[in-house]
Protein backbone atom coordinates (compact mmCIF):
# COMPACT_ATOMS: atom_id res chain seq x y z
CA UNK A 1 0.00 0.00 0.00
CA UNK A 2 1.55 3.36 -0.99
CA UNK A 3 2.51 5.53 1.95
CA UNK A 4 2.03 9.26 2.17
CA UNK A 5 3.29 11.85 4.66
CA UNK A 6 0.68 13.42 6.94
CA UNK A 7 -0.96 16.42 5.31
CA UNK A 8 -1.93 19.63 7.02
CA UNK A 9 -5.59 20.54 6.49
CA UNK A 10 -6.14 22.56 3.33
CA UNK A 11 -8.73 24.78 4.99
CA UNK A 12 -12.12 25.55 3.44
CA UNK A 13 -12.90 24.80 -0.18
CA UNK A 14 -15.58 24.73 -2.85
CA UNK A 15 -16.45 22.33 -5.62
CA UNK A 16 -15.11 23.75 -8.88
CA UNK A 17 -18.01 24.40 -11.27
CA UNK A 18 -17.74 25.78 -14.84
CA UNK A 19 -20.14 28.63 -14.15
CA UNK A 20 -17.59 30.09 -11.74
CA UNK A 21 -14.39 29.67 -13.79
CA UNK A 22 -14.09 33.30 -14.89
CA UNK A 23 -15.04 34.74 -11.49
CA UNK A 24 -12.40 32.63 -9.77
CA UNK A 25 -9.66 33.81 -12.13
CA UNK A 26 -10.79 37.45 -12.17
CA UNK A 27 -11.69 37.88 -8.52
CA UNK A 28 -9.45 35.61 -6.44
CA UNK A 29 -12.27 34.65 -4.04
CA UNK A 30 -11.52 33.81 -0.38
CA UNK A 31 -11.47 30.06 -1.00
CA UNK A 32 -8.54 27.96 0.20
CA UNK A 33 -8.83 25.13 -2.35
CA UNK A 34 -11.09 23.55 -4.96
CA UNK A 35 -12.37 20.03 -5.50
CA UNK A 36 -12.71 18.93 -9.12
CA UNK A 37 -14.97 16.17 -10.41
CA UNK A 38 -12.38 13.84 -11.92
CA UNK A 39 -14.47 12.68 -14.88
CA UNK A 40 -15.03 16.25 -16.11
CA UNK A 41 -11.32 16.57 -16.89
CA UNK A 42 -10.44 13.19 -18.39
CA UNK A 43 -10.16 14.78 -21.81
CA UNK A 44 -7.29 15.46 -24.18
CA UNK A 45 -7.61 19.22 -24.07
CA UNK A 46 -10.13 22.00 -24.49
CA UNK A 47 -11.85 24.45 -22.17
CA UNK A 48 -12.10 22.30 -19.01
CA UNK A 49 -8.37 21.55 -18.86
CA UNK A 50 -7.48 25.13 -19.82
CA UNK A 51 -9.35 26.47 -16.80
CA UNK A 52 -8.18 23.68 -14.51
CA UNK A 53 -4.56 24.49 -15.32
CA UNK A 54 -5.14 28.21 -14.72
CA UNK A 55 -6.97 27.69 -11.42
CA UNK A 56 -4.51 25.04 -10.24
CA UNK A 57 -1.74 27.59 -10.70
CA UNK A 58 -3.41 29.68 -7.98
CA UNK A 59 -5.12 27.20 -5.67
CA UNK A 60 -4.57 23.67 -4.35
CA UNK A 61 -6.98 21.11 -5.76
CA UNK A 62 -8.18 17.62 -4.94
CA UNK A 63 -9.76 15.13 -7.37
CA UNK A 64 -13.14 13.58 -6.58
CA UNK A 65 -14.43 10.75 -8.78
CA UNK A 66 -17.85 9.20 -9.32
CA UNK A 67 -17.03 6.24 -11.60
CA UNK A 68 -14.71 3.94 -9.68
CA UNK A 69 -17.45 1.55 -8.50
CA UNK A 70 -15.08 0.12 -5.91
CA UNK A 71 -17.85 -2.14 -4.60
CA UNK A 72 -18.91 -3.46 -8.01
CA UNK A 73 -18.40 -7.01 -9.23
CA UNK A 74 -16.99 -6.12 -12.66
CA UNK A 75 -13.18 -5.99 -12.90
CA UNK A 76 -11.74 -2.57 -12.17
CA UNK A 77 -11.35 -0.44 -15.30
CA UNK A 78 -7.57 -0.16 -15.57
CA UNK A 79 -7.80 2.24 -18.52
CA UNK A 80 -9.91 4.58 -16.40
CA UNK A 81 -7.42 4.32 -13.53
CA UNK A 82 -4.54 5.12 -15.85
CA UNK A 83 -6.42 8.22 -17.07
CA UNK A 84 -6.99 9.28 -13.46
CA UNK A 85 -3.30 8.82 -12.73
CA UNK A 86 -2.35 10.91 -15.78
CA UNK A 87 -4.68 13.72 -14.69
CA UNK A 88 -3.18 13.58 -11.21
CA UNK A 89 0.30 13.93 -12.70
CA UNK A 90 -0.92 17.05 -14.50
CA UNK A 91 -2.75 18.83 -11.66
CA UNK A 92 -0.93 17.34 -8.64
CA UNK A 93 -3.95 17.02 -6.33
CA UNK A 94 -3.48 16.83 -2.59
CA UNK A 95 -5.44 13.55 -2.76
CA UNK A 96 -7.84 11.54 -4.90
CA UNK A 97 -11.22 10.45 -3.60
CA UNK A 98 -14.20 8.44 -4.78
CA UNK A 99 -17.24 6.79 -3.20
CA UNK A 100 -17.64 3.57 -1.26
CA UNK A 101 -20.39 2.19 -3.48
CA UNK A 102 -21.25 0.26 -6.60
CA UNK A 103 -22.70 1.93 -9.70
CA UNK A 104 -24.02 -0.90 -11.86
CA UNK A 105 -23.77 -4.51 -12.94
CA UNK A 106 -21.62 -5.64 -15.83
CA UNK A 107 -22.03 -3.21 -18.74
CA UNK A 108 -25.09 -1.58 -17.16
CA UNK A 109 -24.39 1.71 -15.37
CA UNK A 110 -27.23 2.82 -13.10
CA UNK A 111 -25.77 6.34 -12.76
CA UNK A 112 -26.21 6.26 -9.01
CA UNK A 113 -24.01 5.69 -5.97
CA UNK A 114 -25.46 2.55 -4.43
CA UNK A 115 -24.60 1.33 -0.91
CA UNK A 116 -22.99 -1.97 -0.03
CA UNK A 117 -24.14 -4.65 2.38
CA UNK A 118 -22.02 -4.34 5.51
CA UNK A 119 -20.80 -7.92 5.74
CA UNK A 120 -17.54 -9.83 6.01
CA UNK A 121 -18.08 -11.04 2.44
CA UNK A 122 -18.29 -7.44 1.19
CA UNK A 123 -15.16 -6.52 3.14
CA UNK A 124 -13.29 -9.44 1.62
CA UNK A 125 -14.40 -8.28 -1.85
CA UNK A 126 -13.75 -4.55 -1.51
CA UNK A 127 -10.47 -4.51 0.43
CA UNK A 128 -8.30 -6.08 -2.32
CA UNK A 129 -9.92 -3.80 -4.90
CA UNK A 130 -8.92 -0.77 -2.82
CA UNK A 131 -5.39 -2.12 -2.61
CA UNK A 132 -5.34 -2.61 -6.38
CA UNK A 133 -6.47 0.98 -6.96
CA UNK A 134 -3.88 2.34 -4.54
CA UNK A 135 -1.10 0.43 -6.25
CA UNK A 136 -2.26 1.54 -9.71
CA UNK A 137 -2.51 5.21 -8.69
CA UNK A 138 0.61 5.13 -6.54
CA UNK A 139 -1.14 6.84 -3.67
CA UNK A 140 -3.59 6.34 -0.85
CA UNK A 141 -7.27 6.35 -1.87
CA UNK A 142 -9.80 8.48 0.02
CA UNK A 143 -13.30 6.94 0.17
CA UNK A 144 -16.58 8.76 0.87
CA UNK A 145 -19.61 7.42 2.70
CA UNK A 146 -22.67 7.67 0.44
CA UNK A 147 -26.22 8.63 1.39
CA UNK A 148 -28.62 5.69 1.31
CA UNK A 149 -32.33 4.99 1.20
CA UNK A 150 -32.37 1.20 1.58
CA UNK A 151 -30.49 -1.22 3.80
CA UNK A 152 -29.61 -4.88 3.38
CA UNK A 153 -31.05 -7.61 5.57
CA UNK A 154 -27.69 -9.36 5.31
CA UNK A 155 -25.74 -6.51 6.95
CA UNK A 156 -23.98 -7.74 10.08
CA UNK A 157 -22.33 -4.51 11.18
CA UNK A 158 -22.90 -0.76 11.08
CA UNK A 159 -21.64 1.40 8.24
CA UNK A 160 -19.07 3.04 10.50
CA UNK A 161 -17.78 -0.34 11.68
CA UNK A 162 -17.43 -1.38 8.03
CA UNK A 163 -15.49 1.81 7.22
CA UNK A 164 -13.19 1.37 10.21
CA UNK A 165 -12.38 -2.19 9.18
CA UNK A 166 -11.65 -1.13 5.59
CA UNK A 167 -9.22 1.47 6.90
CA UNK A 168 -7.55 -1.15 9.10
CA UNK A 169 -7.17 -3.64 6.22
CA UNK A 170 -6.12 -1.30 3.41
CA UNK A 171 -4.72 1.90 4.93
CA UNK A 172 -7.15 3.98 2.86
CA UNK A 173 -8.39 7.33 4.14
CA UNK A 174 -11.94 8.62 4.53
CA UNK A 175 -13.95 11.50 3.15
CA UNK A 176 -16.63 11.99 5.80
CA UNK A 177 -19.69 13.50 4.12
CA UNK A 178 -21.51 15.04 7.08
CA UNK A 179 -24.66 15.64 5.06
CA UNK A 180 -24.70 12.01 3.93
CA UNK A 181 -24.35 10.86 7.53
CA UNK A 182 -27.35 12.99 8.44
CA UNK A 183 -29.44 11.87 5.44
CA UNK A 184 -28.76 8.18 6.09
CA UNK A 185 -29.40 8.57 9.83
CA UNK A 186 -32.82 10.03 9.14
CA UNK A 187 -33.65 7.33 6.58
CA UNK A 188 -32.46 4.43 8.73
CA UNK A 189 -33.06 5.69 12.26
CA UNK A 190 -29.54 5.63 13.73
CA UNK A 191 -27.74 8.27 15.78
CA UNK A 192 -25.53 10.32 13.43
CA UNK A 193 -23.15 11.11 16.28
CA UNK A 194 -22.54 7.39 16.74
CA UNK A 195 -21.37 7.29 13.11
CA UNK A 196 -18.90 10.12 13.72
CA UNK A 197 -17.72 8.56 16.97
CA UNK A 198 -17.19 5.24 15.22
CA UNK A 199 -14.90 6.24 12.36
CA UNK A 200 -11.13 6.27 12.96
CA UNK A 201 -10.22 9.92 13.48
CA UNK A 202 -6.72 9.63 12.03
CA UNK A 203 -8.13 8.40 8.70
CA UNK A 204 -10.56 11.29 8.09
CA UNK A 205 -8.88 13.41 5.43
CA UNK A 206 -11.84 15.57 4.35
CA UNK A 207 -15.37 16.69 5.21
CA UNK A 208 -18.21 17.37 2.76
CA UNK A 209 -21.09 19.73 3.51
CA UNK A 210 -24.16 19.99 1.28
CA UNK A 211 -27.92 20.51 1.20
CA UNK A 212 -30.73 18.00 0.85
CA UNK A 213 -34.49 17.66 0.41
CA UNK A 214 -36.38 16.82 3.60
CA UNK A 215 -39.71 15.16 2.84
CA UNK A 216 -40.50 14.36 6.46
CA UNK A 217 -40.75 10.60 6.12
CA UNK A 218 -37.41 10.45 4.31
CA UNK A 219 -34.56 12.68 3.17
CA UNK A 220 -33.03 12.85 -0.32
CA UNK A 221 -29.46 13.98 -0.94
CA UNK A 222 -29.76 16.65 -3.64
CA UNK A 223 -26.78 19.02 -3.30
CA UNK A 224 -29.05 21.79 -4.57
CA UNK A 225 -29.70 23.84 -1.44
CA UNK A 226 -27.86 25.51 1.44
CA UNK A 227 -26.69 23.42 4.36
CA UNK A 228 -29.48 23.07 6.92
CA UNK A 229 -29.17 23.80 10.64
CA UNK A 230 -29.16 20.12 11.65
CA UNK A 231 -26.19 19.45 9.38
CA UNK A 232 -24.36 22.51 10.69
CA UNK A 233 -24.87 21.16 14.21
CA UNK A 234 -23.54 17.74 13.17
CA UNK A 235 -20.55 19.40 11.47
CA UNK A 236 -19.77 21.24 14.70
CA UNK A 237 -19.87 17.91 16.52
CA UNK A 238 -17.56 16.34 13.92
CA UNK A 239 -15.08 19.19 14.32
CA UNK A 240 -15.07 18.71 18.07
CA UNK A 241 -14.61 14.96 17.74
CA UNK A 242 -12.17 14.81 14.80
CA UNK A 243 -10.38 18.15 14.95
CA UNK A 244 -9.51 20.47 12.05
CA UNK A 245 -10.25 18.62 8.80
CA UNK A 246 -10.23 20.05 5.26
CA UNK A 247 -13.84 21.09 4.61
CA UNK A 248 -15.58 21.26 1.22
CA UNK A 249 -18.95 22.87 0.45
CA UNK A 250 -20.73 21.10 -2.44
CA UNK A 251 -23.40 22.52 -4.74
CA UNK A 252 -24.30 20.58 -7.88
CA UNK A 253 -27.65 22.11 -8.91
CA UNK A 254 -29.40 25.45 -8.49
CA UNK A 255 -25.88 26.85 -8.26
CA UNK A 256 -25.94 30.38 -6.81
CA UNK A 257 -23.47 33.21 -7.44
CA UNK A 258 -19.97 32.51 -6.22
CA UNK A 259 -20.21 35.20 -3.52
CA UNK A 260 -23.17 33.38 -1.96
CA UNK A 261 -21.23 30.13 -1.75
CA UNK A 262 -18.20 31.91 -0.29
CA UNK A 263 -20.44 33.42 2.38
CA UNK A 264 -21.80 29.97 3.26
CA UNK A 265 -18.26 28.61 3.35
CA UNK A 266 -17.37 31.40 5.77
CA UNK A 267 -19.92 29.94 8.18
CA UNK A 268 -17.94 26.70 8.22
CA UNK A 269 -14.77 28.68 8.77
CA UNK A 270 -16.36 30.56 11.65
CA UNK A 271 -17.65 27.39 13.29
CA UNK A 272 -14.20 25.82 13.14
CA UNK A 273 -12.63 28.94 14.62
CA UNK A 274 -15.16 29.06 17.46
CA UNK A 275 -14.55 25.42 18.35
CA UNK A 276 -10.78 25.92 18.35
CA UNK A 277 -11.14 28.89 20.68
CA UNK A 278 -13.50 26.98 22.95
CA UNK A 279 -11.14 24.05 23.22
CA UNK A 280 -8.14 26.35 23.79
CA UNK A 281 -9.93 28.26 26.55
Amino acid sequence: MPTAPPLRPLGFGLGLRPTHYAQILDGRPAVDWFEVITENYLVGGGRPLHFLDAIRARYPVVMHGVSLSIGGTAPLDLGYLDSVRALAARCEPAWISDHLCWTGSGPHNLHDLLPLPYTEEALAHVAPRIEQVQERLGRRLVLENVSSYISYAASAMSEWEFLAELVRRTGCDLLLDVNNVYVSSRNHGFDPRAFIDGVPAAAVRQFHLAGHLDLGTHVIDTHDAPVCEAVWDLYAYALGRLGPVSTLLERDDHIPPLAELVAELDRARGLARAIRLREAG
